[in-house]
């Protein structure tokens, strides 16, 4: 296994909001390519409950984003995040924001939304750790094509009109909502992360020692 090339795709698969290329159609066959590849991730018991609806119908697309953009008065303060955030953030968190702010905008005219759902297992930890390993697999999959990709939920504060619209019968559930696309730029590079040392503790919370 070649691990500098691991390595590298693991290391700068970045969230990809606003350089999606949103006049480039995505093939059927990469779609079904990267899910035949996300597939193969870890899940619960090897239950494999997945289900994978991809979303390349204009007409649902522009629905599905409307409920993005539009979530209920009640408890909705942190949806889609402001340009204009009421405290103090740093460059990187603003850009994020605005990156944000620009994918609720053009959601409609991303060529692909892929919305993994599972069946509403339960379990210790909930339905959602089992599906999130192929989703990042798929990601991960995505991104070795040259397609970019984010993980969002904001759909989800309209999760049962969301569900109706994609017809996910009972006990099913959504874990988010993945906008696909061809990548306009050349590459990714590291992020700026803190270091590893600060953020891990042995055998008890905030002991940093070995």
């Amino acid at each position: 296994m070649d691990l500098d090339t691991v390595d590298h795709l693991l290391s700068t698969t970045r969230s990809v909001r606003k350089r999606l290329d949103l006049a480039r159609p995505v093939p059927r066959e990469v779609i079904v390519e990267c899910l035949r590849l996300a597939i193969q991730a870890p899940t619960g018991s090897n239950a494999q409950r997945w289900r994978w609806i991809v979303v390349t119908d204009a007409a649902t697309r522009a629905a599905l984003a409307d409920l993005y953009r539009n979530p209920p008065r009640s408890g909705a303060a942190a949806t889609v995040p402001s340009t204009e955030p009421a405290v103090e953030v740093s460059a990187q968190q603003r850009r994020v924001m605005e990156s944000a702010r620009y994918l609720s905008e053009h959601l409609h005219e991303v060529p692909v939304l892929v919305v993994p759902c599972t069946e509403d297992a339960g379990g210790a930890a909930g339905w959602a750790p089992s599906i999130y390993p192929a989703v990042w697999s798929f990601m991960l999959a995505l991104r070795s094509r040259g397609l970019g990709s984010c993980v969002t939920t904001a759909h989800l504060f309209r999760k049962d009109e969301a569900a109706e619209l994609l017809g996910i019968p009972d006990g099913f559930v959504q874990t988010c909502l993945v906008p696909v696309a061809y990548y306009t730029g050349d590459d990714f590079r590291r992020a700026v992360r803190r270091p590893v040392e600060e953020v891990t503790y042995w055998d008890r919370w905030g002991n940093s020692t070995t």
